[in-house]
């Protein structure tokens, strides 16, 4: 009953009698407890135009890439890594084709002398000014990139702090962020080496086994915490964490759906965290 009403009530105010008409349904969805059926029809994001969407998505899409090859060419030239690392980024998204080229294309862009950082930036920010979890992983690509060889200069630090101050975060926030990216680099290279460590005891080679190098400090600074974290706020930083990445969530925002497997991955790496804590 009260989906109904507030439903109609909000509606007209909105939009007169068609929206006292949608508001009503929507109300009537809820009041029904059809959660399911409503999210299969797209909630809330279902009635804003497709094209709405595809050009948010087009946007995000472009940007992304146009800023980090800006980013890579930050120190003075695109190193061969960076170059490396992109096109692995763009191979791990699935990006083929047309799809590729428009990718190579905007990161080129980026490392043009005339390409305003400030202007596409902000342009981005004002078309996501309300998905705070959206330009929050923006910045975390952007970070992954100028990571990739391992370190961030001097360079690419300043330059990134302006990119977060753009998008709207303190600069707290963005050293936040950057921490925890580290973290979370490392506590995955760790991960890599005791699955190798495992694999070699399980070929029967000899020799002693190098420490896998995983610790609960580097897990816990995965999800942003310190050693001092209680069980109740890992548990509540990472379910925080998982919903500020849930693909499904982010694609409805406007993530291009090539770009799931990086909330994915970052998703896996919070789950992967979170489960060596439980278990130390």
């Amino acid at each position: 009953m009260w989906g109904k009403l507030l439903g109609t009530m909000f509606g007209f105010l909105f939009g007169r009698w068609l929206g006292a008409i949608l508001g009503f349904y929507l109300g009537h969805l809820f009041d029904k407890s059809l959660r399911q059926d409503f999210d299969k029809v797209g909630g809330f994001q279902g009635f804003i135009k497709g094209d709405e969407l595809h050009e948010r998505q087009a946007l995000f899409f472009s940007s992304c890439f146009a800023v980090m090859g800006h980013i890579a060419k930050s120190n003075g030239r695109v190193s061969e890594i960076h170059i490396q690392a992109a096109s692995a980024f763009m191979t791990e998204m699935g990006l083929q084709g047309e799809d590729r080229k428009e990718a190579q294309h905007a990161f080129t862009a980026g490392k043009s002398s005339d390409f305003s950082i400030k202007e596409a930036v902000t342009d981005f920010k004002e078309a996501f000014a309300r998905r705070y979890d959206l330009r929050q992983l923006f910045l975390e690509i952007q970070i992954q990139m100028a990571f990739c060889d391992g370190h961030v200069s001097d360079a690419e630090k300043a330059l990134l702090k302006q990119v977060s101050k753009y998008l709207g975060f303190a600069e707290t926030h963005f050293l936040f962020l950057l921490k925890r990216y580290q973290a979370e680099f490392e506590f995955r290279r760790a991960q890599q080496a005791g699955k190798s460590q495992q694999q070699h005891q399980h070929h029967g080679h000899q020799g002693a086994p190098q420490p896998s190098g995983l610790t609960r400090s580097k897990a816990l600074a995965v999800l942003g915490l310190g050693e001092s974290a209680s069980a109740s706020e890992i548990k509540k930083a990472y379910r925080k964490l998982m919903s500020q990445h849930h693909p499904d969530k982010l694609v409805s925002q406007g993530l291009p759906t090539h770009m799931m497997e990086v909330a994915k991955r970052k998703s896996q790496d919070i789950q992967s965290a979170y489960e060596y804590l439980k278990k130390s």
